[in-house]
Parts: structure tokens; sequence; C-alpha cells
């Protein structure tokens, strides 16, 4: 009986408008038909939650005061402190409203339509933004025990759709994740720094890259970070994060 091509392989295989007129553009947040070739109505696009204002190291949303009393650049109060070890992060949305179970869908349940949806989403984010395109788009990698569970690393899914978008390369073999740590959303802040220490190695020299880290939503920053270290002890003179949402 010949081997069956895993869905997600095939979908990416397949043209753009053979998807489309197989699986016509639906709002997948309320069932009208979508626009711009996305499964997203103009309203329920409209009603997504802005980055901005947010940190312009991190990406942290601000409040508006915040961001208004000065015409410079606005840093959060922890990055002037104690500056993450990546150079900037870039992120598409607030995580909050319609973020949460966008996210849920794309990562627990296997939701297709959302992880292509977003993908294009943190694609066009970028593209009109004025970020510093890398060399290369990192996934933040799965532990192989966890990958087995979920079937798919939602952070290599959705990077292929970005780097599609923007003629970008995907490296998902330079590091691998070798700790099969704690979910972080269970833990507290500084738990989390501590769960990490050791998870990730990386597998070739790195040095003088450009990269782009990308994952479907950074809280605390703490994965991205410890990543981060790796990617620079392993030589990348430069490591960026880009996310599809970040939290308040």
């Amino acid at each position: 009986m010949p081997a069956q091509t895993p869905l997600p392989a095939l979908f990416r295989a397949l043209p753009r408008a053979a998807l489309e007129l197989l699986f016509p553009p639906t709002c997948v947040l309320c069932g009208a038909p979508g626009d711009d070739d996305l499964d997203l109505c103009s309203g329920c696009r409209n009603d997504l939650p802005a980055i901005a204002p947010c940190c312009a190291r991190c990406a942290l949303p601000l409040p508006a005061e915040v961001a208004a009393s000065s015409d410079r650049p606005t840093l959060c109060g922890v990055c002037q402190r104690h500056p993450p070890p990546f150079t900037h992060c870039h992120a598409a949305f607030r995580y909050q409203d319609t973020l949460p179970s966008m996210i849920a869908g794309l990562k627990f349940r296997g939701r297709l339509n959302v992880l292509r949806l977003t993908g294009l989403l943190l694609a066009a984010s970028l593209r009109e933004s004025d970020v510093v395109m890398p060399a290369a788009i990192v996934p933040v990698p799965l532990h192989p025990r966890r990958l087995r569970k979920r079937g798919y690393n939602q952070a290599l899914e959705l990077a292929r759709i970005v780097g599609r978008e923007l003629v970008l390369p995907v490296d998902d073999r330079c590091c691998e994740r070798v700790l099969a740590t704690r979910p972080q959303a269970e833990l507290e802040q500084k738990a989390r720094r501590k769960n990490l220490r050791g998870a990730f190695r990386a597998t070739i020299d790195m040095q003088g890259r450009h990269v782009a880290i990308l994952d479907d939503v950074v809280t605390t920053a703490s994965t991205v970070s410890e990543l981060t270290r790796v990617l620079t002890r392993a030589g990348c003179q430069r490591v960026d994060v880009w996310t599809v949402a970040r939290t308040p």
C-alpha cells in the first residue's frame, strides 16, 4: 500500500489558486466570505487587535499615553534596564480578543486554515514594516516527544508560509530542542527562564549570520531569548524575533 502524504505537506504542495477553488475563502471568525483571498472578512480583519503602540525593542504592548509622551521610539521599562539578547522583535498583533482562540486553533487543534491565515497575516505585517530582512527564518524547534504527540510544529509551518511569501529560506536544522521541558504556560516568569536552560542546541556553525526566530506567540520572551543566546554562541551576528502575537 503506497505511503500517504501528510495533509499539511499536501496543502503546501497545492498552488494557491487550486486551494481557493477547492476551499473558497471563508472567514474563520464569523463564517462570512473571505476578502483578499484570506479566510477572514474585512470586518473581522479590522477588529484584530493592533500591536501599536509597543516597545521598539521587544514589541511589548504599551499604553497609548506612554508612546504619545515621546517623539522617539519608546522602550519598555524592562528593555531599558535589561535589554533582551535579540536585536528586535516584530509582532503582528496583541495577544487578546480573538487572537488566543486563533492561536489555540493552529497550535493544538490542527486548524490548517487558521495556520495558513495567521502565516499570511504575519507576512503582510512584515512586508508593510521597516524590518531588516534576515538571511533565513529559524522556527522555534519542538522536542521530538512533543512533536510526535502534536503531529506538527506550528512554528515551522508558519515559517514555511512566511518564507514563501517573503522569498526567504527556512532553516529548521540549525538548532534542536534537546530537553523535553514543561510547557511554559504552566510556569511563572522566573520558573520559565530556569525551565529553558540547556533546552536548545545549535547543530551547525552560524558564524556571521543574521536570522529571525519565528514563534506563534511571545509571552515573557523566555523561549526566544534562550534560543537567541544559543544561536549567538554558535556565531550569529544578529538575531531578530518574529511572532504572530505578543502578550500585553
